[in-house]
């Protein structure tokens, strides 16, 4: 029910993923009467495969996470997050209110010992092929500590994904000099400095996505990551309509694009951030897949896509279980 658009885009997103995987179930938690209508059809369709969950109330766009957290106790996150604590379902994926999911999720799901808060982590393009970042909007004010758990966290979901041994990680900062950034980075370069992580020091913005040395991890604060990756959404969308219109001129501008599109085609889908859509929230005990706020229909299959894959993977399980024994190692000792 969550987003700029609800069940208009995730019920269609919905069906495609259904078509597409044969052995994918899906719960679709909300309003019964809403989904019910829009649904009538697949649940003959898919019948077995996809089912309805009520769910009486629904977290806004701008209302406040605490605020959703008590009084929002039957709303579609509240019931779907649920199911995935239940052992009901073996992830949510959600376009709703970011701070409500992260503090729903947090306060059902609960933490791996040692980690204080969950981070955002997705996967965006680069001229090296692609990169993983986080935090991206998860925690808006995140100490050095914060910082370096993210950069654990980070590091495990890449070698579970990618298979790197020991992935490049960088901080994200103003500067590549040691003088330069706030306080609170300096100190977490500390850190990561003593961690024994393959940490290679700050990069700037330009190293998310065209940097000149390949980094496998960025970490940053969740506020500074939401910024960059709206930042890099807002350019690619912005590119794409001053090719479209470049194009579209005349009709000798037309038959250029026409003999252009199929590198046009690679070009767009290399950056189309509908194709990037869906972060992961690590450091809880169970999956959760946050989506765009205003993603269509392509961008939400892409998150439940996400879904699938770190489901079949068992992705959070290897990176919960590895991180509570070396983090309960740590508090041990």
């Amino acid at each position: 029910m969550g987003g700029d658009f609800g069940p208009q885009v995730t019920v269609p997103a919905s069906l495609a993923c259904l078509r597409k995987n044969p052995d994918l179930n899906l719960i679709m938690v909300g309003d019964e009467a809403v989904l019910g209508n829009l649904l009538s059809q697949a649940l003959v369709e898919f019948k077995g495969r996809i089912s309805i969950q009520h769910a009486s109330q629904v977290v806004e766009m701008d209302e406040a996470p605490q605020k959703a957290l008590k009084n929002k106790k039957d709303s579609s996150m509240r019931v779907a997050i649920n199911l995935v604590q239940e052992g009901k379902a073996d992830a949510c994926v959600s376009a709703g209110n970011t701070g409500a999911l992260m503090a729903t999720a947090r306060f059902v799901l609960k933490m791996i010992p040692g980690i204080e808060r969950p981070a955002i982590i997705s996967t965006l393009p680069s001229t090296f092929g692609h990169t993983h970042m986080l935090d991206l909007g998860a925690n808006v004010d995140s100490s050095a500590e914060h910082l370096y758990q993210f950069a654990v966290m980070g590091e495990e979901v890449v070698k579970a994904v990618e298979k790197i041994e020991r992935p490049r990680i960088g901080l994200l900062n103003i500067g590549e000099e040691d003088m330069k950034g706030n306080e609170q980075v300096k100190a977490a370069a500390k850190l990561l400095e003593n961690s024994g992580l393959n940490y290679i020091g700050y990069v700037e913005g330009n190293s998310i996505n065209a940097g000149s040395v390949k980094v496998d991890l960025i970490v940053a604060d969740g506020f500074v990551g939401n910024v960059a990756l709206k930042s890099i959404e807002g350019a690619a969308k912005m590119i794409g309509g001053k090719l479209k219109d470049s194009f579209s001129q005349n009709w000798l501008t037309k038959l250029a694009g026409l003999i252009a599109y199929p590198v046009l085609k690679r070009f767009k889908d290399s950056i189309d951030p509908r194709l990037y859509n869906g972060a992961s929230f690590i450091g809880l005990r169970g999956l959760v897949i946050k989506s765009h706020g205003g993603a269509d229909a392509l961008a939400f299959e892409t998150a439940i896509h996400l879904a699938e894959v770190e489901v079949a993977q068992g992705v959070i399980r290897k990176i919960s279980e590895k991180l509570e024994l070396a983090l309960t190692q740590k508090v041990d000792e």
